[in-house]
């Protein structure tokens, strides 16, 4: 009787890890599909750290933009450090860091109180709040099945993205941080020169893409 049970169990186990797998692969596929694409223009307001910018506005840098919310959250605590070095190291070579607070509590929102928590995590990059989840739903939470609100974009030099961190955290010393590290320098690295440009609507492709020297 044990044996059957113990079987039974390992199968289910089994079966349970294979949907995991599954699930997880068809989430990266449904990602596939945004990068080298245009996002929408951002609908946020109350800046802190910065006057009011626009996404346009940062074209010919490279942009990683980072939902977040209050402290209790551990991922956004635990992902803290990694956007202020990055901020901190890249921001002089052409990196732009954007953090968007989105509201969980049930308590109302005030703009002091996402003040307090910007300053508890130490951001020094620009910070506005995305009220009513208005540009996270556009960029990514209408855009398939997700399992994060925490979600990193990563736009290159022309306003593409180019890498999606789907949520969670990334730390120093794990896989995502080495990979989103890398991906910035990668892009710090390409040329503004591109071939085959032409303007076009949000959610166009440009492919052809020019390396050249890094940017100082």
């Amino acid at each position: 009787m044990d044996g059957k049970r113990n079987c039974g169990r390992s199968a289910a186990w089994r079966v349970f890890v294979l949907g995991l797998c599954c699930h997880a692969g068809w989430l990266a596929r449904a990602d596939e599909k945004l990068i080298g694409t245009k996002p929408s223009a951002w609908q946020v307001r109350h800046w802190l750290n910065s006057e009011p910018i626009e996404l346009q506005d940062l074209k010919g840098k490279v942009v990683l933009v980072r939902w977040w919310t209050a402290p209790d959250c551990p991922y956004c605590k635990a992902t803290a450090p990694a956007l202020n070095e990055f901020y901190r190291e890249y921001h002089r070579r052409g990196l732009e860091v954007i953090g968007f607070y989105h509201h969980k509590s049930d308590e109302p929102l005030r703009v002091e109180d996402v003040r307090k928590y910007a300053q508890e995590f130490g951001f020094r990059f620009p910070v506005a709040i995305d009220a009513d989840w208005r540009t996270l739903k556009q960029w990514w939470l209408n855009t398939g099945v997700r399992g994060w609100t925490s979600v990193s974009f990563l736009i290159d030099r022309q306003g593409l993205i180019r890498r999606i961190h789907p949520g969670g955290q990334y730390v120093e010393g794990d896989k995502d941080y080495a990979e989103m590290k890398a991906k910035i320098k990668e892009l710090l690295a390409e040329s503004k020169v591109w071939r085959g440009i032409r303007a076009g609507k949000s959610g166009e492709r440009f492919p052809e893409l020019k390396k050249g020297s890094p940017f100082p």
